[in-house]
């Protein structure tokens, strides 16, 4: 029944961070926790677990888990990712991760430098032009 990560003292060393936390487009009361000029734009979970797992750290996704303050329900923003940031002996996992916020803030530095993420971006930038555009048609054709 007792499983490793659900004793006490594994829950004090894995670390939560909540998409929200990195989104520059929340405020700090909806929940941004790093300056907005670091953060990114709608992080996923599945996103931060890439960088995190890359950079070496022990990685739990929870995928269905939601941040209290997030009062959109879609899929987008689900996901919790949990992050063992000290050992046993209560040092860090890694040394140049020594804070939550060092990992938020490196989670939000490396997230847009991701394949998927420079490809989206890309194909995102030319889909609104042509949205633009067929906005300014239809305006033209109801007058």
């Amino acid at each position: 029944m007792a499983a490793a990560a659900t004793s006490p003292a594994d829950k004090e060393r894995f670390i939560c961070i909540y998409p929200a936390y990195l989104n520059n487009k929340k405020t700090i009361a909806e929940g941004r926790r790093i300056p907005i000029d670091k953060a990114v734009e709608n992080p996923t979970s599945t996103e931060i677990q890439d960088v995190c797992a890359a950079v070496g750290f022990n990685v739990l996704l929870e995928k269905n888990k939601m941040y209290p303050r997030e009062w959109n329900r879609d899929v987008q923003y689900r996901g919790r990712v949990r992050i063992q940031l000290k050992q046993d002996d209560g040092n860090p996992c890694l040394p140049q991760f020594p804070t939550r916020k060092s990992v938020m803030l490196y989670a939000a530095e490396t997230i847009p430098k991701l394949k998927t993420r420079t490809q989206k971006m890309g194909g995102s930038d030319q889909s609104l032009q042509q949205g633009e555009g067929g906005k300014k048609g239809k305006g033209k054709k109801k007058k």
